[in-house]
């Protein structure tokens, strides 16, 4: 948590996956009924079991590879700004220009930006994280390889922009990139494979979701960059999909255990960097501009919420039937949330480094 200028402390509520970007969810002074959701017997099945049940899931994840590369189209950073040894005049031309071209780019689309970019820059510890709960030479290991290198391509054409169209001290930026890589991020999910699947069904559709808002607003003044983030939403979206049907698909083996997990994640999905200095204010810019925020993060759960069919299931036991109740009262417990945070909204301007701490002022 920051102190805002007048000390009054400002707290993200948002998640970005990048997850804003994928931003994080951090802790508000909650009344009691606000605690952090918790269910008895929440390790209903041990480690061992629960790596029988994603073994057992090895056919599904298979269908689902086959499925995504099916539909998937590649693209390459190198085709948006090109910058091979031999160039054509146009490719020369785009280049030359795209700095003035992308002055007018407003300061918190910057912010949003430079957020979207750190989400994707963390892409070693969520391949770290894949392969440490989803073991190895298996289906989910040949997934994690090709999710990795898919989303690798996002960084690189994130970063060639911001670079070539010099939106940023580029100083100040790479040492904040390094600072969040160094950071580390090891979630609190106790060996629970589960938690790793809801989080990334929910972290890609929020990914998505800021990468698409984002686009739709810097469109308005450099078209190019709408392109580049058109084209990582939609491998979000892919991504996204994999991971939504992989946990339908563990909702089926163990409904109960699989509710459960989830519900550790869905209510503040924390992502790597949150506690880096500047983090949550650069989050805070995002929420207040309208770009994304808490209200975008209750869509992506009641999607979640839909898709699974968690109002369908018919669980046999109390636990299963109480985790279920819990779910569907999500929603409404973020919409809750964000009332509380939008109230205590207040005047406030931001500065960061990057951008050469110019104010970005809200009223």
């Amino acid at each position: 948590m920051l102190p805002s200028k007048d000390g009054t402390p400002v707290r993200s509520n948002s998640c970005n996956c990048h997850l804003s970007g994928s931003h994080c969810q951090s802790a508000l002074n909650l009344k009691k009924e606000d605690a952090p959701i918790t269910t008895p017997n929440a390790q209903r099945l041990s480690p061992t079991a629960k790596a029988e049940a994603l073994t057992a899931l090895e056919p599904l994840v298979a269908d689902l590879m086959e499925r995504h590369i099916g539909e998937r189209r590649l693209w390459f950073p190198n085709d948006f700004l090109p910058a091979s040894e031999e160039l054509s005049e146009e490719d020369e031309r785009v280049r030359a220009e795209l700095p003035e071209n992308a002055r007018g780019l407003p300061d918190s689309v910057r912010v949003s930006l430079a957020l979207n970019l750190l989400t994707e820059e963390g892409l070693p510890h969520f391949h770290r994280l894949i392969a440490v709960y989803m073991g190895n030479d298996n289906a989910w290991s040949r997934w994690n390889f090709l999710w990795t290198a898919e989303e690798d391509r996002h960084g690189c054409a994130l970063h060639d922009y911001v670079r070539d169209a010099r939106l940023f001290d580029m100083g100040a930026f790479e040492k904040l990139q390094y600072q969040y890589l160094e950071a580390g991020f090891d979630p609190e999910w106790h060996n629970d494979p589960y938690q790793l699947l809801a989080y990334t069904s929910l972290q890609e559709r929020a990914t998505q979701v800021a990468h698409a808002n984002t686009g739709k607003i810097a469109g308005k003044y450099e078209p190019r960059i709408q392109r580049i983030l058109a084209h990582i939403a939609g491998d979000e979206a892919r991504h996204h999909r994999f991971y939504r049907d992989a946990f339908k698909g563990l909702l089926e083996i163990d409904s109960t255990g699989a509710m459960q997990s989830a519900l550790k994640v869905m209510p503040r999905l924390a992502m790597p960097g949150h506690n880096i200095a500047g983090y949550e204010d650069m989050a805070e810019v995002v929420r207040r501009s309208g770009i994304y925020g808490p209200r975008d993060y209750r869509k992506v759960v009641s999607d979640c919420l839909e898709s699974w069919g968690i109002a369908d299931l018919v669980p046999t036991d109390a636990a299963g039937r109480e985790a279920q109740d819990k779910m569907m009262a999500l929603p409404d417990r973020l919409d809750r949330l964000s009332g509380i945070q939008e109230k205590r909204t207040k005047p406030r301007a931001y500065a960061f480094d990057f951008l050469y701490r110019r104010d970005i002022a809200f009223s």
